[in-house]
């Protein structure tokens, strides 16, 4: 049986919302959401989809996969890359650890090396095998994209934005670090930008707009935990504790100040 709560998550504006929290059935060591869908995967790289109010199990075996405008991709153990087309599991070239479909039809993902990656739109939509990965400059071991840019952290927890990417250029044009600290970041299909810190403590970006793509600053929410991973879709946050428990939280869109 699902456990259902209500938490306050304090804002670093002094404000503080009622979040209603689900903790939902099942352990994840990843997970992803986006174009209203829901993957995950657990410590044995088995994968799952949200449907119902339930996980389904997805035939294969990977350890981190992707679900957004460019598809469904994932990795397995080995790095080798998978998209899933007529719901089978195809491999195509290319090495990652870490992959995300969260750009506008177009890919991105980081390797063993932490060297960064991506595939234009027009290659993620086709159902070739071989694809031409472009190189990106610079060393990431989490990169993720939205329809407003990328966002990546590296290996000491810098935060980065890429300048300059579309669907048809996703290599994009420059850097631009970003104050803060965080082991991961997604990116939401809608732009929204969150992350989880070292200490486990879950962040939004704010502030973020065409015309300020790297926000303005970031928003503590406190979960009433620690969490090591985060991904957002449609309203709805899903959270991984260190523990892979996971919670599915939407938040009350009334917000009262805080004393």
């Amino acid at each position: 049986m699902m456990k259902l709560f209500l938490c306050l998550a304090f804002l670093g504006t002094g404000v503080s919302a009622v979040l209603q929290c689900t903790v939902v059935p099942g352990k994840l060591k990843q997970i992803d959401a986006g174009n209203g869908e829901v993957y995950g995967v657990n410590e044995k790289d088995d994968i799952y989809r949200w449907s119902e109010d339930n996980w389904v199990p997805i035939p294969g075996k990977l350890i981190h996969v992707s679900v957004g405008p460019a598809g469904v991709w994932g990795v397995n153990r080995q790095t080798f890359i998978y998209k899933l087309q007529d719901d089978n599991w195809v491999q195509v070239t290319g090495l990652l650890k870490q992959i995300d479909a969260g750009g506008e039809k177009y890919l991105s993902g980081v390797n063993g090396l932490d060297s960064i990656y991506c595939l234009n739109q027009e290659y993620t939509i086709s159902r070739s095998a071989s694809l031409p990965f472009v190189f990106i400059d610079g060393s990431l071991k989490y990169y993720s994209c939205g329809p407003l840019g990328c966002w990546g952290v590296n290996s000491i927890n810098q935060i980065y934005y890429r300048y300059g990417v579309s669907p048809s250029a996703c290599r994009g044009s420059h850097w631009k670090q970003v104050d803060g600290s965080l082991i991961m970041v997604e990116v939401g299909t809608d732009g929204s930008v969150y992350g989880v810190n070292s200490a486990g403590n879950v962040y939004k970006r704010e502030g973020i707009s065409a015309a300020t793509p790297t926000g303005t600053w970031w928003n503590q929410l406190d979960f009433c935990g620690a969490f090591k991973h985060v991904a957002y879709d449609q309203g709805i946050l899903w959270l991984l504790t260190e523990k892979e428990d996971i919670f599915k939280c939407t938040i009350d869109g009334s917000v009262v100040p805080t004393l």
